[in-house]
């Protein structure tokens, strides 16, 4: 019977997978998820008690990223993200390759103020919109909106918060916020410039010499999952600057909160909840829209698809595959924390690219939990895990949801890409920058801390 209940969460969860990836007739992929977490509860992968351990493992990280999500919602109301896009063309000053780099610091700056997911499905249909009024052709639309989906993704590895999954795994190996950011953004960020670099190299003789300038008339979007909006209208156009810049500045002092929150040991998703009600007023001040529209546009199915996912995951801890993966990965992490760094990064990349990165790094998570390493080991490993899901998984299309997601909004945009033509860019830019970050993280966090979290 216990043979039995093994294989049934194994096909479980694989079965789950092709679902999520596959979407038929386009699925919400919190429906899949939902099914398998049912599926391995009845089967007794699960019990009732260990649902209580994962509520309480995900409910900070589900609040905080809901909570980002509205901020955002409620930027859209005010027509930050059209604005945005305005003073992205009028900065390039013509430049195609001008352009190309500050359509990358924008997705970053997105990422991190928001998360990854937020960041595809607001920037993706900005710059399509942006680069169909440019009247750009196929091929040279492709170097901006690749390259920006690249970094907005990999962009959620330099501070926990910008990402879902990287903020449950923190609460699974019990790290303060802001020790993972003091750990993980000089070496994170260093590679997401060699990532860009790259990206630059592999497209300098596609981007345009010359972009046209004026592109005001940038027109509301059906496709856009938010709406596009026009937003609130301004007596001049240096007023509706400084009332978004002000919005702007809000938005960075509530993501300065969280960490401050997380150093004094205040909840994170408490700071998040208040910077979301605050910008909840001052829209219902301004636009006269009461926060009662926030039930219907808030994405709630992203609670269900982690709590599922969660779920699905612990069913196969239960079953001993964390066991069975600590002897396989347990060499690799002991001894050299270069050695650990390097090989569970890319442990993780490779599992990402198969399962998807947000059960890898559950699995890799559990699993170090359970390694019975040392302080400093264990922090190594951990932050070479997130690098490893977040930038090593950009390799295949389909190594995050965020990926998948972009690839179905370019395509409504009318822009035209392959599996074949991404993986072509990809494996030329992904496995060096991922290596160099990984590197890069074990010299910063051995010279940084590792006199103090040794044992």
């Amino acid at each position: 019977m216990q043979h039995l209940t093994v294989w049934l969460t194994i096909f479980t969860f694989l079965a789950t997978l092709v679902f999520i990836l596959w979407r038929p007739k386009g699925m919400n992929e919190a429906i899949p998820a939902s099914i398998g977490a049912i599926i391995v509860v009845l089967i007794g992968s699960v019990s009732l008690s260990d649902l209580g351990i994962i509520s309480n493992t995900i409910s900070g990280a589900a609040i905080t990223i809901m909570a980002t999500i509205v901020m955002a919602i409620v930027l859209e109301s005010f027509g930050f993200f059209n604005w945005m896009a305005e003073k992205l063309a009028e900065r390039a000053k013509g430049s195609g390759v001008r352009l190309f780099w500050y359509v990358n610091l924008l997705c970053f700056l997105m990422t991190l103020f928001f998360n990854n997911d937020g960041s595809i499905l607001i920037t993706t249909p900005i710059l399509v919109m942006l680069l169909n009024n440019m009247g750009l052709p196929n091929h040279q639309k492709i170097p901006y909106l690749l390259s920006g989906a690249l970094i907005a993704t990999a962009s959620s590895a330099p501070i926990g918060v910008s990402n879902m999954v990287n903020l449950i795994a923190l609460k699974i190996v019990h790290m303060d916020l802001w020790l993972q950011t003091a750990m993980m953004f000089v070496p994170a960020t260093t590679g997401l410039l060699l990532l860009t670099w790259l990206l630059y190299l592999r497209f300098r003789k596609i981007l345009p010499k010359t972009v046209p300038t004026n592109v005001s008339g940038l027109s509301r979007s059906t496709d856009h999952p938010l709406k596009i909006n026009k937003g609130i209208q301004h007596a001049s156009e240096k007023a509706r600057s400084r009332f978004m810049r002000n919005v702007l500045l809000f938005v960075f002092a509530v993501r300065c909160s969280l960490f401050v929150a997380s150093f004094v040991n205040i909840p994170v998703s408490l700071m998040a909840v208040i910077g979301s009600l605050v910008l909840l007023g001052w829209r219902w001040a301004y636009l006269k829209q009461s926060p009662a529209d926030m039930l219907k546009k808030t994405p709630w199915y992203i609670i269900i698809f982690a709590f599922s996912m969660y779920t699905i995951i612990y069913g196969l801890h239960n079953i001993g595959l964390t066991d069975w993966l600590i002897t396989f990965m347990k060499p690799m992490v002991s001894g050299s924390l270069l050695h650990a760094s390097v090989m569970m990064g890319t442990l993780l990349t490779v599992l990402s690219n198969i399962f998807n990165n947000h059960p890898a790094l559950m699995v890799g998570t559990l699993t170090l939990m359970n390694m019975d390493l040392s302080l400093l080991e264990l922090k190594i490993a951990y932050l070479a895990n997130v690098i490893g899901s977040d930038m090593g998984s950009l390799l295949l299309p389909m190594g995050t949801l965020a990926t998948l997601m972009w690839m179905h909004i370019i395509r409504k945009g009318k822009v035209m890409l392959s599996w074949l033509d991404y993986i072509k860019v990809t494996i030329v830019v992904i496995p060096p920058a991922t290596l160099f970050t990984l590197v890069i993280l074990y010299y910063w966090v051995y010279w940084l801390f590792g006199s103090t979290l040794q044992g």
